[in-house]
């Protein structure tokens, strides 16, 4: 391998202490928001007995895959589990249980496995916390979004602002160690107000991370329908901005340190293990509808219908499976590229503080680094490349002006 490509040959820096993780993709929500992209399934107008039993098929099919999938080769020690959706919190308890257990049964665990359940406060009871707890979850991440009657209601979100402070009481009442809370800013119709009281819950409630996400608008749903048809104002880039910023200050008087972009952590004990593995770059399995996954450059993904997942996986059914353990009629992927693999590394490792080392990206253009380091947008200095704090925001910007053309600074000093 030539030197210009050497840098494929190795994990990003702290790869491979980042591990190894699992997503499991639970679909089912009492609703759909009109904000959301992810691939959920609204069950809110079923009976108990069809939800129920639709809900039984498909932990069953996810464990039949997961299963599959899990036999077919070596995978490392699993560090990570990460249970999302959708609800996962929607499940019953029982049901919820077996999903967290699942990858344990089927994958050896590091004895310190991180295993996080996503949960809307809406669904939080305190038996489902029990039965996280007794499973083994150990982080809960709850979709507050937003301490504002108001803003949920934009945000088609049907939990009361007390619910969630309901929901951290009982996920620590009933053991579950470590609960993270996700925000949404630059809501239409959010002023500041609003924003800095969400803030201040959050502080007051004294959770170990923070999530804090720009609201985005995607096409191919509701609100983004709205916002084209300008029913709906779209959101301000300038207002986002000024929400970005007053996160950060109130969450660093607070004792939060800014890890990632969008992340607040009391301390690296709390930062999102699994998270911080798909920032390095690392590989992790990815088992139910819409789930994603990442082996040594090539990614693969599941359909996003829940009905041909579930009639794939039917009792009796025997749709063939590749070398991967996947069904391929259910699955595509991708092969990355020198250049993908180096523009993800470049964007993921500058989402965290720490940036990331020259060894870990092809060698870089001088005259560019010179020019996003003017800008203001990035530092090289002390042997490691990181973004600023404009530079974060701008993230985009910034990794656009290092992969410039013309003399090459060589990679590969420690």
């Amino acid at each position: 391998m030539s030197d210009e490509r050497r840098w494929l040959d190795r994990p990003l820096e702290s790869g491979a202490a980042a591990g190894f993780g699992v997503y499991l993709h639970v679909p089912f929500c009492h609703h759909r928001c009109g904000y959301c992209d992810f691939a959920t399934e609204a069950v809110g107008g079923l009976g108990d007995d069809d939800r129920d039993a639709l809900m039984r098929r498909y932990v069953a099919a996810l464990r039949t895959d997961l299963a599959a999938q899990a036999a077919t080769r070596a995978w490392p020690r699993v560090t990570s589990v990460f249970v999302g959706g959708g609800t996962p919190t929607l499940l019953p308890p029982d049901l919820l249980a077996e999903v967290v257990g699942a990858v344990g049964v089927e994958l050896d665990l590091t004895p310190d496995v991180e295993v996080t359940v996503e949960c809307n406060p809406e669904t939080a009871e305190p038996a489902t916390f029990a039965a996280l707890a007794a499973a083994g979850a150990d982080r809960v991440s709850l979709g507050a979004q937003s301490f504002d009657a108001g803003v949920l209601a934009t945000l088609e979100r049907r939990h009361r602002p007390e619910r969630t402070a309901a929901a951290v009481a009982a996920a620590r009442d009933a053991g579950v160690g470590r609960v993270s809370l996700d925000l949404i800013y630059g809501t239409p119709g959010e002023d500041r107000a609003a924003w800095l009281g969400s803030l201040a819950a959050v502080v007051g409630l004294g959770v170990d991370h923070v999530s804090a996400y720009a609201l985005g608008v995607h096409a191919n749903t509701p609100l983004g329908r709205a916002v084209a048809a300008g029913t709906v104002p779209a959101p301000d880039d300038d207002v986002q901005r000024e929400r970005y910023d007053e996160a950060r200050e109130v969450l660093s008087a607070a004792g939060f340190v800014q890890y990632e972009v969008a992340n607040f952590a009391r301390g690296d004990a709390e930062r999102s293990r699994h998270n911080v593995l798909y920032w390095r770059h690392g590989d992790y399995l990815g088992v139910g509808v819409g789930a994603h996954a990442h082996r040594d450059g090539r990614r693969w993904w599941t359909t996003r219908s829940t009905d041909r997942y579930l009639a794939a996986h039917a009792p009796g059914a025997s749709a063939p499976r590749d070398r991967d353990g996947r069904i391929p009629d259910l699955t595509g992927e991708e092969v990355l590229g020198d250049d993908a693999r180096a523009l993800e590394r470049l964007l993921l490792g500058l989402r965290l503080r720490e940036g990331l080392h020259p060894v870990d990206v092809p060698p870089l253009d001088a005259a560019a680094v010179e020019g996003a380091v003017a800008a203001g947008l990035v530092t090289a200095a002390c042997g490691r490349l990181q973004a600023t704090e404009a530079g974060w925001f701008l993230l985009d910007d910034a990794v656009g002006r290092l992969r410039g053309t013309g003399a090459v600074v060589a990679g590969g000093a420690d």
